[in-house]
């Protein structure tokens, strides 16, 4: 199997990173995170380089890329600490409007791609705990449309987006449904996230809705597949930046008058973060890879990437922050942005326990051996 990226790819990795480069520093990302984590400035900017369209159809102003040049992009963006909802707004979206009639789709995507208006989805219910089919929202048809009443907790820059794509009960079961940020009985209510981001709750008293699908759960599977194989990237990237500021520090600090990358024991352990960190990079690639097979195999890979990038994640961030000592956890030093996101990352679309139980549940025919 070849594992080399093509010409474009590798073009569009560079377009991203030198954007970070000259575009995102760490000063910038560390004062929108202080102001409260808003980024929609900083989604346009995104958009300017064609990236809120990347996984839109070309038919609907998009660029029409695969899984894989998602992964490249969500990789570097990971890499730069970039705190816009890339991943929900640009790569799950897309994933779940290409259930919807097309009307609805020459209404939205196109506003998607060119970043005028932001559509996140809203599936997060309390008392959940991660399950997809855990929905308590009800969508009421009233007339030729739909009202739908409820509460999604903990979605991507509620108070800044335009729409949402919403999981509801209805009479045929699980079904999507766009609603509009400013229609009648829609409450938003934002705060910001630990690692600097933002979220909020969306509460629906009879909001209206126009239908999305019927078949809401595995269309909203799948898109969620694609949001974990998003975060496995951006993860590696993060990682990947997070222990080259950590060997850096080593070779410049100073202990008993030698430096720390002198001292074999701190050695030892930075070639076992690096080793973790790989494991990921190998686990990241093969989600992205196996977004294409059928659900069922689709599922159990993606779960098993998220098991073990939440491993590398944990153990990557915590050998980081222990190598650097106390001005690791410091507000103002850039390592306990990336700990806080890497933190964050992991316990997204699902923690490692509850995707060690996916993956116990979908291989009990293979008695816990990959196949």
């Amino acid at each position: 199997m070849d594992f080399d990226f093509s010409d474009d790819q590798v073009s569009l990795r560079d377009a991203v990173a030198r954007w970070v480069e000259k575009g995102f520093s760490f000063e910038r990302r560390h004062g929108i995170a202080k102001a409260g984590g808003k980024t929609r400035d900083v989604y346009g900017e995104l958009a300017e380089l064609g990236l809120t369209g990347l996984a839109v159809p070309e038919e609907h102003g998009g660029m029409g890329f695969g899984a894989v040049e998602a992964m490249v992009v969500m990789e570097e963006l990971g890499r730069g600490l970039v705190n816009a909802p890339l991943a929900a707004g640009a790569l799950m979206t897309p994933a779940l409007l290409q259930a919807a009639p097309a009307a609805l789709q020459a209404a939205w995507l196109p506003k998607v791609a060119a970043a005028e208006a932001l559509v996140v989805p809203a599936f997060v219910e309390r008392g959940a705990r991660y399950r997809l089919d855990a929905v308590t929202t009800t969508a009421t048809q009233a007339g030729s449309g739909w009202t739908l009443s409820g509460q999604k907790s903990v979605v991507a820059a509620a108070d800044e987006a335009d729409a949402f794509i919403v999981s509801a009960r209805g009479p045929q079961g699980i079904a999507l449904f766009l609603v509009e940020k400013g229609a009648a009985g829609v409450t938003v209510s934002g705060y910001p996230t630990q690692d600097g981001g933002r979220a909020g709750e969306v509460k629906l008293a009879n909001a209206p809705a126009a239908l999305v699908t019927t078949d809401g759960l595995a269309t909203l599977e799948y898109a969620t597949d694609v949001g974990i194989a998003a975060l496995c990237a951006e993860a590696v990237g993060a990682m990947d930046k997070l222990v080259a500021v950590t060997v850096e520090y080593m070779n410049t600090r100073k202990q008993f008058g030698v430096t720390l990358a002198t001292f074999q024991a701190l050695r030892h352990r930075i070639a076992d973060v690096k080793m973790q960190l790989e494991l990921g990079r190998s686990m990241s690639y093969y989600a992205t890879l196996k977004l294409g097979e059928a659900p069922a195999a689709r599922r159990r890979a993606l779960s098993q990437a998220k098991v073990q990038l939440g491993n590398s994640m944990r153990f990557v961030g915590q050998q980081c922050i222990q190598l650097h000592g106390g001005i690791g956890v410091t507000d103002e030093y850039i390592a306990s942005h990336y700990f806080k996101r890497l933190t964050m990352l992991e316990l997204s679309l699902g923690d490692t326990q509850y995707h060690l139980g996916e993956v116990s549940t979908r291989m009990q025919d293979t008695a816990g051996v990959f196949a």
